[in-house]
């Protein structure tokens, strides 16, 4: 569930105005509208939570938060107004203790016990600002400068206000006052140089400096293609080059350092239950030490350092591991460049082993078999010496291991950090679970009470149920209660304990009412579709101010099902009809619309041997009735001999026009002027008003 967190700046240098006629406050509501549209685009965005932070202080500068819901978002957000300094420093540290406010209760981080890439509560903030000078209450700033001091428990134990999931995203607006003659740049956005561009590459964001209303249309979209389920981490070389491969020459482009780099890894959820599953933890940087009364401060983004020298990826059955791509980069180009699917460099974190400063291989980095991505290989830790134990002892010992086998994996168990433990321990129950059958779990036993007629087989019972209710019945009308023996309820409530109440005096006292409740609706409401505690009318009994609020109905919406394809294409949602078509190319009964698409199905070709070119497209003209002095160039038909002429000026009569499309004359004899256009039979029959020359 991501969590999209605006940064809007109410200073009052935001009250300046555009060549649109609009401030800068007004075009950040804006962006802000057509963000969540863009975004609601999109299925995932279902479960998004969206925060609003302004320059405010504490805790006036909250505006939406946890708590919140989408309707009161929007009329915040509408409500803002530009009055303040701009205190970009302080609304930014605001911004990261609100969303790390939960973190330390529900041990996302894991401080001591390595960092699990799957434990992620992906965030962005977008932070939309003017790029002006930075003032407080003791004067005007050249640098951002982010509180160290916070109320907020656990901030000690990371060196940053940020965490490796969370990214910072700048939009600086530059729109002029009046409208600028020069052409606008074509390309890319570029980042903008403002004292927060460095904040937003600490994290693994970016700036963007906004010149026009099309540049920020075009940095929103780029927006929602970054809202990505994944964390940041710091790939640095250690070691030589790697040597050149033979027959192989690398690109000049090269040039660009690949060998450090900051980029993000992506996490996917599991595509059956929606939440990132994994197995193996990202090392710490030290060894953790149990008499120590306090753990280390850590930095925000691990330092991944890898190796150059080629090795072979191991992988062995029965023995899990993590997969995770990484964002395109240098490095991975300078990877996949080198063509070598088959090889793999290691990766290590410093001060994670007891007796080594660089540590012990915890996983690889790989080029993928079709060269289109690299991904990381997360192992458990030292796995080169691991994995060849347990492959003896899975094929070789047969669960069997010797004395010389545990003493290897003694040893190994030395160089390991204690937090793997509990990884280990369940591999060890996974692999002493294979082949076994799990114990079920304890539930209400269903017990079939032989010779006893079920309530549900009377005829009369259901009738009753009928007269009362007046619905149908959801249970069938005939049941085998064979069919339920042995059978076990599951519990989702463990501590729900079965009530088989025969007495009514065995009913607490504290539960009568409770039970009474129970009871009625047990009685009465037997259909799958009645309400419980409302009537149906109340049902649709919604406030005005309610019904445009579609952010909460979806989020109580049950999940929808996965494509049985998700190789097709999605529909996007539009508006109106899902399936209405496009009017181009359609043929138009009418002569009032522009017809686009091939029209000479089935129809005689016109000789058209005489034009240069083959002739121009057939276009249907735009209004029925063409203003006087304004010649028209039908089609071409087949020759014919005119019809007499009857009448006197003013006359209407029906005759076949001869002069050619092409040629641009009018009739000889007369001044055509068009009242309708028929089509029939392959001839182009014109009504005519004759004029008399």
């Amino acid at each position: 569930m991501p969590v999209l967190l605006f940064l809007i700046d109410t200073s009052a240098s935001m009250n300046q105005r555009t060549h649109l006629g609009t401030t800068y406050l007004d075009i950040a509501k804006g962006a802000v509208e057509t963000f969540m549209k863009l975004r609601g685009r999109d299925p995932a965005s279902r479960g998004d939570r969206y925060m609003l932070v302004n320059f405010e202080d504490v805790p006036f500068g909250i505006k939406a938060g946890w708590k919140e819901s989408h309707a009161t978002f929007m009329t915040e957000l509408r409500n803002l107004q530009a009055t303040g300094l701009t205190t970009i420093g302080q609304s930014l540290r605001t911004a990261f203790d609100l969303l790390n406010l939960n973190r330390l209760v529900t041990g996302i981080d894991n401080y001591g016990q390595g960092r699990n890439p799957f434990f992620l509560e992906p965030a962005i903030i977008i932070a939309i600002t003017d790029g002006n000078k930075l003032t407080s209450g003791g004067g005007v700033q050249d640098e951002l400068h982010l509180p160290l001091t916070t109320p907020l428990p656990g901030s000690e134990l990371t060196k940053e206000p940020f965490r490796w999931d969370q990214r910072l995203f700048a939009l600086v607006l530059r729109i002029p006052g009046s409208a600028s003659v020069e052409p606008e740049p074509l390309g890319g956005v570029p980042p903008d140089d403002s004292p927060i561009t460095p904040m937003c590459e600490v994290t693994g964001g970016r700036s963007y400096s906004v010149f026009s209303q099309r540049m920020l249309n075009q940095c929103l979209e780029s927006l929602v293609q970054k809202i990505q389920s994944g964390v940041v981490i710091n790939f640095e070389k250690t070691g030589p080059d790697p040597p050149p491969l033979e027959g192989k020459d690398m690109p000049l482009f090269f040039s660009v350092p690949w060998h450090c780099c900051h980029k993000l890894i992506y996490v996917r959820p599991n595509p059956k239950t929606g939440v990132p599953i994994g197995h193996w933890p990202i090392p710490e940087a030290f060894w953790p030490d149990q008499n120590s009364p306090t753990l280390p401060p850590r930095s925000a983004h691990p330092h991944v350092r890898f190796s150059c020298l080629d090795a072979e990826p191991m992988v062995i059955d029965k023995v899990p591991f993590d997969k995770y791509e990484l964002e395109p980069s240098p490095l991975t180009q300078y990877i996949l460049e080198r063509k070598s699917p088959h090889t793999c460099w290691q990766v290590f974190v410093c001060n994670s082993a007891k007796y080594s400063d660089l540590g012990q291989p915890f996983g690889y980095l790989k080029a993928s078999t079709a060269l289109n991505c690299v991904n990381l290989f997360v192992m458990p830790y030292n796995y080169p010496v691991l994995l060849p134990l347990l492959d003896d002892l899975i094929k070789v010992h047969k669960f069997k291991p010797t004395i010389k086998w545990r003493q290897s994996f003694e040893n190994y168990l030395k160089t390991m950090p204690p937090y793997y433990i509990g990884s280990k321990i369940e591999y060890d129950r996974l692999i002493a679970s294979i082949g076994k059958k799990a114990p079920p779990e304890a539930g209400i036993k269903v017990r079939w009470r032989g010779g006893g007629i079920s309530l549900a087989q009377r005829r009369d019972f259901i009738q009753q149920l009928q007269s009362l209710t007046g619905e149908a019945p959801s249970l069938p009308m005939e049941l085998n209660p064979k069919e339920f023996q042995g059978f076990h309820l599951a519990l989702l409530n463990k501590s729900l304990k079965p009530l088989s109440f025969r007495n009514p005096y065995d009913i607490p006292r504290s539960h009568l009412l409770d039970q009474l409740s129970r009871m009625r609706r047990n009685l009465l409401n037997t259909s799958v579709c009645s309400l419980r505690g409302q009537d149906s009318d109340q049902l649709h009994s919604v406030p005005i101010a309610q019904m445009g609020n579609y952010q909460d109905f979806l989020k109580a919406a049950p999940q929808p099902l996965r494509d049985a394809d998700p190789e097709q294409p999605k529909r996007l949602h539009t508006f109106g009809n899902p399936f209405k078509l496009d009017k181009k190319g359609m043929m138009i009964d009418e002569a009032d619309e522009f017809v686009t698409g091939p029209q000479n199905k089935g129809k005689r070709p016109a000789d058209n041997s005489n034009m240069p070119g083959g002739g121009p497209k057939r276009r249907r003209c735009m209004s029925p009735l063409l203003r006087l002095g304004r010649a028209y160039t039908p089609p071409v038909t087949p020759p014919a001999s005119p019809r007499p002429m009857i009448g006197k000026t003013g006359r209407y009569t029906d005759r076949h026009c001869e002069v050619q499309p092409s040629s641009g004359k009018k009739c000889k004899l007369c001044h055509p002027v068009v009242v309708t256009h028929i089509q029939s039979k392959g001839q182009c029959k014109l009504l005519l008003q004759l004029i008399y020359h």
